[in-house]
């Protein structure tokens, strides 16, 4: 893949994460659950820290942490895409929407001092519920993202050449 479609995926996944959370956010009420299907809900929440409110309760100082780490990342992962070999299709997609996750998070933790999250997965019995820690388009992007990276440690090999040298 291009390295331009490869920007372009990360900037439309970008944008499809930021409307979606200024639709929540515009949408929703804090912790109030609105039911999409059973198992899914949109519930408006706020996270101050990094994955599974890791550090939430912190003074603030994460904020500034949690920032710098994605800023470096989303650094690293930019030129990391620049850098890829033209076999390397699965990667590059994988690291374009980790990419898109990050700077996605990081608008967020730089604008607000938090995250907006809305997607609310959950289990139902008869007894309990038991949720997943609410996340957003961002975190999917991410996740997803390290499972193509997996991925392409399977399927991105570089082909021979005639010559028996790899291109």
């Amino acid at each position: 893949m291009k390295k331009t479609r490869l920007l372009i995926l990360t900037l439309i996944l970008l944008v499809l994460d930021q409307a979606s959370k200024l639709w929540a956010v515009n949408t929703l009420i804090l912790h109030d659950p609105n039911a999409v299907i059973p198992m899914l809900n949109w519930t408006l929440a706020y996270n101050e820290g990094a994955a599974f409110s890791f550090l939430a309760n912190q003074s603030g100082w994460q904020r500034w942490l949690f920032s710098g780490l994605a800023l470096f990342a989303s650094m690293v992962i930019f030129i990391w895409i620049l850098r890829l070999k033209k076999h390397e299709k699965i990667l590059g997609f994988g690291l374009s929407m980790i990419l898109s996750g990050a700077i996605g998070n990081l608008i967020d933790r730089v604008r607000l001092g938090k995250v907006i999250d809305f997607i609310d997965v959950y289990y139902q019995t008869a007894e309990n519920s038991y949720h997943w820690p609410i996340f957003n388009v961002a975190d999917m992007c991410i996740c997803i993202g390290v499972v193509f990276i997996l991925l392409s440690s399977f399927f991105d090999k570089p082909q021979a050449s005639k010559y028996g040298s790899y291109n």
